[in-house]
């Protein structure tokens, strides 16, 4: 399967495997998230109708090696937002290649978006990309989704044999979670299905229903059943500044 990313995309898709190899080499943990992950993992991310655009590059490091990281990415040719990592630099730190003209930003231990998924154990499960069971869960979070969220997931469940105890550890145990992720998989469905001249929906739609079970029939934490009581009078999610960008 040939892909079709224009050159600039092929560019900075060719730029990040570099980027996670070099920091392998040097016994540094990258590992890629948002689209470009995704473009890693799944080969019918980079063809119609899946296809989409990139702007920047999402990474996760760990805390414990906060330093290491920074060192490393300014010797690939990257500057810090020296404010912003100061401040926030336990959470998330901002980079960008002036020379190329890109951004990255960098999680550190968890993604913290509309809900909080702790990746601080999970970074050994593939040596450049999140796993896709995570690369999932950090779609599934976001609550305003739109078109490109809604092609991620539907290459992750095309490409990927999902690790749903993964999925369903998360969700069974936070009720604001699963509120969220259990409605993007229902608007999922409805755009796979409405997606035009995409071979493999029926097996995205069959992934997506038998995922959908497994959540349902899942025992619910005692934390769950709590919060399900409260429901949505109260928000269940956060909106982070930058949400619109999407990752």
């Amino acid at each position: 399967m040939a892909d079709t990313l224009q050159p600039e995309q092929q560019q900075m898709l060719t730029q990040a495997r570099e980027l996670i190899a070099g920091a392998n080499e040097q016994g540094v943990t990258l590992r890629a998230l948002g689209g470009i992950a995704i473009a890693c993992q799944c080969p019918s991310a980079l063809v119609p109708p899946l296809a989409r655009s990139w702007k920047d590059l999402d990474l996760v490091a760990l805390s414990s090696q906060r330093a290491e990281v920074e060192e490393y990415l300014e010797s690939r040719g990257l500057q810090g937002d020296t404010h912003f990592n100061a401040l926030h630099g336990h959470q998330r730190m901002n980079f960008v290649h002036v020379e190329k003209r890109f951004d990255i930003d960098v999680f550190v231990d968890r993604l913290v978006m509309c809900h909080t998924l702790d990746l601080s154990d999970r970074l050994d499960l593939d040596d450049h990309t999140l796993d896709p069971a995570d690369l999932l869960l950090s779609k599934l979070q976001v609550v305003e989704t739109n078109a490109r969220d809604y092609l991620d997931i539907a290459a992750l469940l095309n490409d990927n044999q999902i690790d749903r105890g993964r999925i369903v550890e998360v969700l069974a145990r936070d009720w604001g979670w699963w509120r969220t992720a259990t409605e993007v998989l229902r608007r999922s469905a409805d755009y796979v299905a409405s997606l035009e001249g995409f071979e493999g929906q029926e097996r995205v739609l069959a992934q997506i229903a038998e995922l959908e079970a497994e959540i349902e029939a899942a025992p619910k934490s005692r934390g769950w059943r709590m919060r399900a009581r409260l429901g949505e009078r109260k928000r269940w999610y956060e909106l982070p500044e930058e949400e619109e960008e999407g990752i």
